[in-house]
C-alpha cells in the first residue's frame, strides 16, 4: 500500500480526524540514515505525525518543523513537513541501541529521555509560530497529545506506531490524530473517549490489513464519519547542489578563501537526507567571486 493521509470529519463537524499509513516513508528514512531499530521507531513516529500535522496547514508554502531535544542517548530528532504530504527528518544519534522496555517494546522513551518538544509553523507571517512543551514520556504520541492540550488548547488523541521486521526493516508504520473542535458536546466527548479506549495498537490494526479509512471507521463510524480527501505522503528532501552552493556563498568571501587556501575539495552533508555534495577548489573559487 502506497503511503497516504486521509482527512475526515465526524460528529456533525465537532470532530476532525487524520489517519496515515507511512511504511515506505519510514523505511526510506531508515535507509537514508542507517538508523538503529529504536531510532527508526522514534523517527518514524515523528515523521508520521509531521506528515499529518503538515496537511492541517492551509498555504501551499507553509512549513512545519517538529523538534525534540532530550536527555537520552538519542539526544533528539528533527522533522520538517510541508502542506502537501512531503516530510523529511533526522535523528541526532542514529546508531543508539537500547534493550527493550518493560513491555518488551522498543524503548523510544528511554532513548529520548526528558526534554522539550518544539513545534514551529512558518505560515507566511512576519515571525513563525513557536510552541514549546515539556516531554511527558518521550514516546512522542503522548508528547504531541500534551502539546495540543497545553499549547493549542485542542483536546486531541494522537496514536503513532512503527513495527519492525526481524531484519530491522520497517514492517508497518502509521498513526492518527483525532481532535475535538470548539463547542463539542459532552455526549460526543464521552462517546469518543470510550471508543478511543478500545483501540489497543495502531500497528496491530495496520498489520491486520486495515487502511487509514478503516481505522477511522473503527473509531468514528458511529459519529457520522465523512471522508474529506486523501493526500499522498512521502519522505522527500528538496536539497540539491545549487541550494547547497547558495548556502556556501552566503557564509562570505573570507571563509570561502580559507577553504580554498586549505587546498582540498570539501564535502557538505544534508542532515535531512544524508546526501553528500562535493565541491572542488575550482567550485570554491567560482563561489568566492560571486560572494
Amino acid at each position: 500500500m502506497a503511503d497516504y493521509i486521509v482527512r475526515a470529519t465526524a460528529g456533525d463537524h465537532q470532530i476532525r480526524a487524520f489517519a496515515a499509513t507511512t511504511r515506505e516513508m519510514v523505511e526510506q528514512a531508515r535507509q537514508a540514515h542507517n538508523t538503529s531499530p529504536v531510532a527508526t521507531a522514534a523517527l518514524g513516529r515523528l515523521l508520521t505525525a509531521g506528515s499529518m500535522m503538515g496537511v492541517m496547514m492551509k498555504g501551499k508554502d507553509d512549513l512545519l518543523t517538529l523538534k525534540i531535544q532530550g536527555s537520552g542517548p538519542m539526544e533528539g530528532l528533527t522533522v520538517t513537513a510541508d502542506s502537501k504530504g512531503n516530510v523529511k527528518g533526522y535523528v541526532y544519534n542514529p546508531g543508539v541501541m537500547l534493550p527493550p522496555n518493560q513491555a518488551g517494546k522498543l524503548d523510544v522513551g528511554g532513548a529520548v529521555g526528558e526534554g522539550v518538544l518544539s513545534v514551529i509553523m512558518d505560515i507566511g507571517l512576519k515571525e513563525p509560530y513557536v510552541g514549546q512543551t515539556i516531554l511527558v514520556g518521550g514516546e512522542i504520541a503522548e508528547d504531541l497529545t500534551y502539546y495540543y492540550a497545553a499549547s493549542e488548547q485542542t483536546p486531541s488523541s494522537v496514536a503513532l506506531g512503527v513495527l519492525m521486521n526481524k531484519d530491522n526493516t520497517v514492517k508497518q508504520a502509521g498513526g492518527f490524530i483525532i481532535q475535538l473542535l470548539p463547542g463539542a458536546s459532552e455526549e460526543v466527548i464521552g462517546s469518543l473517549e470510550k471508543k478511543l479506549g478500545e483501540i489497543t495498537s495502531i500497528t496491530d490494526l495496520l498489520d491486520h490489513g486495515d487502511t487509514p479509512e478503516m481505522i477511522l471507521q473503527h473509531i468514528l463510524g458511529d459519529f457520522g464519519l465523512e471522508m474529506m480527501e486523501q493526500v499522498p505522503a512521502r519522505f522527500y528532501c528538496n536539497c540539491d547542489k545549487a541550494r547547497v552552493e547558495k548556502a556556501l556563498i552566503s557564509i562570505g568571501k573570507k571563509e570561502l578563501q580559507e577553504m580554498i587556501d586549505e587546498g582540498k575539495s570539501i564535502e557538505v552533508n544534508c542532515h535531512f537526507c544524508n546526501k553528500n555534495y562535493e565541491f572542488t577548489i575550482e567550485d570554491l573559487k567560482r563561489m568566492c567571486e560571486k560572494s
